[in-house]
């Protein structure tokens, strides 16, 4: 089995649990890696066979704690080399997911250690997402869920952002839409559109952006969300 690939399939499935609760359904991990679901439905009897997870029958699949261990290396490595790519070979934000995405299945843990020394073990990457512990702990996210659960008139912190579409992303770093900022949603429009004061400033996101980031209402506001964000 191809390292890459079975890494690629059980950190998609972890993401996928991480959002939506556990079992995931094949579907839903063919369109997250752009396979058909007959590649994927294969790709999964493998997995099993190789108890890194368990599939239910017409349910879908839930990692085994085998599998979830090597989905959290993979992760940790992932996004330790993008926080490092932007603090020390000048990459935007909007460019290192693809690298890591390269780099992730290659890394040595000595090397992965030594990132992670040379940048003082930063709690999250550039995007504001966790960094899973050296000893393969699930971060803890509370009180976070998407923008778009929020309505008019509450006042969020954004914790991470989700999205890796680069002009997405370069669109919201313009707009200074990152981690760690604080907005109001003044108004959420009949399309969907949502209108927000940042810093007496209005913004405006569609409702397919307002999925992807990450908030915590700011009166419950706590150290996590103002956390420095490698490079930001």
């Amino acid at each position: 089995m191809d390292t890459a690939i079975m890494e690629d399939y059980l950190k998609t499935i972890y993401e996928l649990e991480r959002e939506r609760g556990p079992p995931v359904g094949t579907s839903a991990i063919a369109d997250a890696l752009s396979v058909t679901a007959p590649t994927a439905t294969r790709m999964l009897e493998k997995l099993a066979e190789e108890d890194l997870l368990e599939r239910e029958k017409y349910s879908g699949v839930e990692l085994t704690e085998h599998g979830r261990a090597i989905a959290l290396e993979t992760i940790r490595h992932h996004r330790l080399l993008e926080a490092y790519l932007v603090e020390h070979l000048d990459y935007e934000w909007e460019e290192v997911h693809d690298e890591a995405e390269r780099l992730e299945h290659h890394i040595s843990e000595d090397f992965e250690e030594r990132i992670a020394s040379e940048l003082d073990h930063p709690p999250v990457d550039p995007h504001g997402e966790p960094i899973p512990s050296a000893d393969l702990e699930a971060p803890v996210e509370e009180d976070v869920e998407p923008l778009s659960a929020h309505k008019a008139g509450e006042t969020v912190v954004i914790a991470s952002v989700r999205e890796r579409d680069a002009e997405t992303l370069r669109y919201l770093e313009e707009e200074g839409i990152v981690p760690g900022r604080e907005l109001t949603i003044v108004e959420i429009t009949p399309v969907g559109t949502y209108v927000m004061e940042c810093e007496c400033d209005s913004r405006q996101l569609p409702e397919s952006s307002a999925d992807r980031i990450y908030v915590r209402s700011a009166a419950a506001r706590s150290d996590a969300a103002t956390e420095e964000v490698p490079g930001l």
